[in-house]
């Protein structure tokens, strides 16, 4: 990666996760850079709360998908306000991959309630009551639009993957990141994306760290038969990636 895109993406990224400009922290009141860096809060007014360690990880597996030439688009299930799929589709205007799109997938109306008949390990869950989840598609596209990314290369597609999931119209994928805390909105995108994920792809869990999407995440690989090496991405130890093998 030549290195004026590395110095771009690195501005970027301090704008996307406020660390530019100390954008305190919703669930904190206050700024702490360290727990920023990690994706440890939630920004008040900033567009993605992964942190910069992150983002600086899915730039290696994007420099990787096309150092290698795998084939396919970007797709991310669960994107709050967007930050990561504006970081992608500025990665991609920067780096010419003019072939890849950028999928946007949420319900833009906050996550599901919780399903334990069919789904156990989602009882109790919480993440449908966090208003604060709950972005609307109108302002999450704004934001594409502040970062001159809005574009016929990013796909937006609403509603819950149970809905969704099964209709999206993406053919291949090079990286199918995830981000839907629960086992329902992890196990529903792994079983229609993940065979479309290309062999030397990568899959991204950014919520490992909470036990009903791990209990997805461990029972899909099992039933499948993938022992492809799971990797943490530091520093909390809740987010991993494995690249696909077969």
């Amino acid at each position: 990666m030549k290195k004026e895109i590395e110095i771009y993406l690195n501005d970027l990224a301090g704008n996307l996760t406020g660390i530019s400009y100390n954008d305190p922290a919703l669930n904190l009141g206050n700024f702490d850079l360290g727990r920023r860096e990690g994706g440890g809060d939630w920004p008040a007014t900033a567009v993605t709360m992964v942190g910069t360690q992150r983002l600086e990880n899915l730039r290696w597996i994007s420099d990787e998908i096309i150092t290698n030439n795998v084939e396919g688009d970007f797709v991310e299930t669960g994107v709050w306000r967007g930050g990561v799929c504006i970081y992608m589709a500025s990665l991609f205007k920067a780096m010419e991959q003019n072939n890849r799109k950028v999928w946007v997938c949420d319900s833009f109306e906050g996550l599901p309630p919780a399903n334990p008949e069919k789904y156990p390990a989602d009882a109790g869950d919480p993440h449908y009551g966090i208003q604060e989840l709950a972005i609307p598609l109108e302002q999450v596209k704004h934001n594409f639009e502040r970062y001159e990314v809005l574009s016929d290369n990013v796909k937006f597609i609403k509603g819950f993957f149970r809905d969704t999931m099964p209709t999206i119209e993406v053919e291949k994928i090079a990286i199918l990141r995830l981000d839907g805390d629960m086992y329902e909105s992890t196990i529903d995108v792994l079983d229609y994306l993940y065979p479309r994920l290309s062999v030397g792809g990568y899959c991204i869990i950014d919520d490992y760290g909470l036990p009903n999407c791990a209990a997805a995440v461990n029972d899909y690989r099992e039933k499948h038969g993938i022992t492809d090496e799971m990797t943490f991405i530091a520093p909390y130890k809740s987010s991993l990636y494995w690249k696909k093998s077969a």
